[in-house]
Formats: structure tokens, sequence, C-alpha cells
């Protein structure tokens, strides 16, 4: 019987099996190094794209606040130049006041009624003065409540005085001047309806 000796040649299957083996796992390991590799550039691509807008984003909003500051900015200013616009209108509107008061408080005095003092105080007047009798009181008060410029005569106080040897009522009375307002419409109108303007 004639023996053949196996040995050298399943030697030489179980290299070359070795050798495919360790090929196969060479090949996996650079695939799969490609593979993370390719992952890793993909994914700091998508990072550095997404800083950049990021970065971007922030730019602009810094801008945004910026702007947003300087509106805010303007718009105080334009609050304050309109509100010296409010007082400078305001004074214009009310110059003549206090001739227009006086005015008045000549024109709608009755005979028999002497004013002894007046005082302001904003729009409210205080009258303190002598009538000759009640019904003189009563006729200022009309009077003052007919005028253009005054509004809403109220009586305080009427007591009994003597002035040198003569018996009369001292007075003291409030009433409103009528000023002028601003509506919606724009410029002031008078509060009193029938008011010159």
């Amino acid at each position: 019987m004639i023996r053949i000796n196996l040995l050298p040649h399943r030697e030489q299957a179980r290299l070359a099996r070795h050798r495919r083996y360790m090929a196969m796992l060479a090949v996996a390991f650079i695939a799969g190094v490609a593979v993370v590799g390719l992952g890793y550039m993909y994914y700091d691509g998508r990072i550095s794209t997404q800083t950049e807008r990021n970065n971007f984003l922030k730019a602009e909003n810094d801008k945004l606040q910026q702007q947003i500051l300087e509106i805010e900015k303007l718009k105080t200013e334009k609050q304050q130049l309109l509100d010296r616009k409010k007082v400078v209108e305001r004074l214009q509107a009310n110059r003549a006041e206090d001739v227009k008061v006086m005015d008045q408080l000549t024109r709608q005095t009755p005979e028999g009624v002497y004013l002894k003092s007046i005082k302001q105080n904003d729009a409210l007047l205080v009258l303190n003065g002598y009538a000759q009798s009640n019904a003189r009181v009563s006729t200022l008060m009309r009077n003052l409540a007919d005028s253009p410029v005054f509004e809403q005569p109220l009586l305080i106080e009427v007591k009994a005085a003597t002035v040198g040897l003569q018996r009369l009522s001292e007075f003291t009375l409030n009433v409103q001047i009528t000023r002028a307002v601003e509506d919606a419409s724009g410029p002031a109108a008078a509060k009193k309806p029938g008011a010159p303007q």
C-alpha cells in the first residue's frame, strides 16, 4: 500500500487560509478605518458649517440689537421733542392768558363789588373781595359763568364785614380758567363751547 504524506499540503492550505483570513481582516480593518474617517470628516464638516452659521446668526443678532438700541434711542429723542413741542404749544396758547383774565375780571365785576385779592394756582383763581349785598355776589358768579375765559365759579364763603362805616359782605370765590386742551384731531380746542379762539 502506498502512503502519501498530506501534512505539507494541509500545512500549505492552512497557511493559505490564514493568509486569506489576515488579508480579509486587514481589508475589513482598512474599510472600517476609512468609514470612521469619512464619518468623522463628514460630521466635522457639518459641525464646522453649523458653527459658521451660528457665528453668522450671532453677528446678525448683535447687529439687530444695536439697531434696536438705536431705534429706542431715537424713540426717546422723538418723545422728548414731542414733549418740548407740547410745552411750547401750551405756552403759546396761554401766553395772553393773564391779560384776558384781568380784562374779563374788570368787565364781569358788577358795580358794588370790590376785589381785594386775586390768587392764581395753575388754572384756579381764588377771589377775595367785598360786595354791597349777597345779590351782587350772585351777579358776579353768573357773569363769570357766562364769560368765555372762566368756568365753574364756586362760592366758598360769605360773611358780614364792616369796612369804615359801611356794612358789606366779604366773600371768597373760586373760579376755573378755561384753557385750551388738546384733542385727538390735532391742535388745541377750547374746553368751553362757544369760547372765542
